[in-house]
């Protein structure tokens, strides 16, 4: 393999499909370069590196070299491990050896001093004797090939150490530490490359996965985007009034197989469908109130409560199939979000970053689509995606993007298999859209467009 300009291509599955422009790399000669990205034709994101220009490449083969060193090395370590057991075993044998010769050498003595009296009862005994010296010739002939193995242990080690001396001088001033420090390096890059294509611009939704039928016409369902890795547990929530408990499932699997759930009760009925589980605590609008609750999973608990200045509630200002739908949380890749309406902005949408610890408002914004005039919408990389309704024919029409303040109106078709959307929830850590769709528990995957440029990487 040449050491220059080899690309070395890493393919990242991930849940939603990724275009990217090419990106150059600012000095290949310095470093590993992130060099472009792209989508291929199954969807999947194709991270493209270019390694320096120094011999780092050509050290593929010294990398099997040094494999098959470290393979012999253990496999030397497991032999002079099997040869101690043995030696420490032969050595019992060399001891007892030792006393018994010793008692043959007394016998022949008192053979020689009392010759005439009882010759047969001491030739008997030195039968024994030699009999019980005759298993120790086997244990001698052990000893023979353990010296022997032994130097071929010698000559190995000495060929080992003239292989690793040329290995280093090949490799020169790339130790292992520098080399474990430029893959790490590399990792971190890639990393924080896909922590980019995380975010991007709603292109494509994909056809409605069913995870389950259950429950009312309307509810909502939820994973926690901060969970940590492992945990899978799904919450979910029937009906959108007068309702104070939530069911825990201890997977995905749990949750479509089975109906084993833990039951939370909240201390104040929940209002609507737009309910969501962030960081181990729920966030919901409590019933008839324009409040907002943080209920502590672990220690079943209120830890903040916040009222939702001016905001429309118990059916001022809800989605167009009504439920009591006026206050919606949200979360994204950016965090904690609330979409209501007020008086002030004329039953247009509001939009509002929320601290999740206090619930304070951190910024707001105000658009021009009524909120009644909504199906339901959920935010992506602080875009808010707005659908044009909750039955029949459905897409996603309508987009406000916080960052410039701007909208625009856009055509993404959203299958709506079973007539009714009440729930449509953006889960960032799955990257995927949970939906409650008249009583069937649904999964959308979604395309985003995102543009990696040059100062980024």
């Amino acid at each position: 393999m040449q050491p220059a300009n080899k690309l070395l291509s890493l393919v990242l599955l991930v849940l939603m499909g990724t275009e990217l422009t090419q990106v150059l790399p600012a000095n290949p000669e310095e470093s590993w370069q992130v060099y472009s990205s792209a989508q291929d034709s199954e969807g999947r994101c194709v991270c493209t590196v270019v390694a320096p220009q120094q011999t780092m490449c050509s050290r593929d083969a010294r990398t099997k070299q040094l494999r098959q060193l470290l393979e012999k090395v253990q496999n030397m370590t497991q032999s002079i491990q099997v040869l101690d057991q043995r030696t420490q075993r032969d050595l019992q044998y060399v001891v007892k050896m030792e006393d018994q010769l010793r008692g043959l050498e007394t016998k022949f003595r008192q053979v020689e001093e009392n010759h005439k009296q009882n010759i047969a009862k001491q030739y008997k005994a030195i039968k024994a004797k030699m009999a019980e010296l005759r298993p120790l010739i086997p244990v001698l002939e052990e000893y023979k090939a353990d010296a022997r193995l032994v130097l071929q242990f010698k000559a190995e080690v000495q060929n080992l150490t003239s292989m690793l001396g040329e290995l280093q001088q090949e490799m020169g001033a790339y130790d292992y530490d520098d080399l474990h420090s430029r893959v790490t390096s590399l990792e971190e890059r890639l990393r924080a490359c896909m922590q980019k294509l995380a975010c991007g611009k709603l292109t494509g939704i994909s056809e409605p996965i069913t995870i389950k039928t259950s429950g009312s016409r309307f509810g909502s369902w939820m994973t926690d985007p901060l969970a940590p890795e492992g945990d899978t547990r799904v919450w979910y929530m029937d009906g959108y009034h007068n309702n104070r408990f939530v069911r825990e499932y201890k997977s995905m699997t749990d949750f479509m197989t089975s109906d084993n759930f833990t039951s939370h009760r909240l201390p104040h009925p929940w209002s609507g469908t737009g309910q969501v589980v962030y960081n181990g605590s729920i966030y919901f609008n409590k019933f008839q109130s324009h409040t907002i609750i943080k209920f502590d999973f672990k220690t079943s608990t209120i830890s903040k409560t916040q009222r939702l200045d001016n905001a429309g509630y118990s059916n001022a200002y809800h989605y167009a199939w009504g439920g009591h739908s006026d206050i919606d949380l949200m979360v994204d890749e950016g965090g904690l979000w609330a979409v209501y309406a007020t008086n002030q902005n004329a039953g247009n949408i509001v939009i509002s970053k929320l601290n999740p610890i206090t619930l304070q408002v951190i910024k707001s914004w105000t658009t021009n689509h009524p909120k009644r005039s909504a199906g339901e919408a959920f935010m992506i990389c602080g875009t808010l995606y707005v659908t044009n309704g909750y039955s029949g024919g459905t897409k996603v029409y309508y987009a406000f993007h916080t960052n410039s303040s701007t909208y625009e109106y856009i055509d993404i078709a959203l299958q709506n298999k079973y007539s009714h959307i009440s729930m449509l929830d953006y889960n960032p850590r799955d990257r995927a859209l949970y939906a409650w769709n008249n009583g069937h528990q649904v999964l959308y995957n979604v395309t985003l467009f995102h543009v990696i440029r040059s100062q980024e990487l």
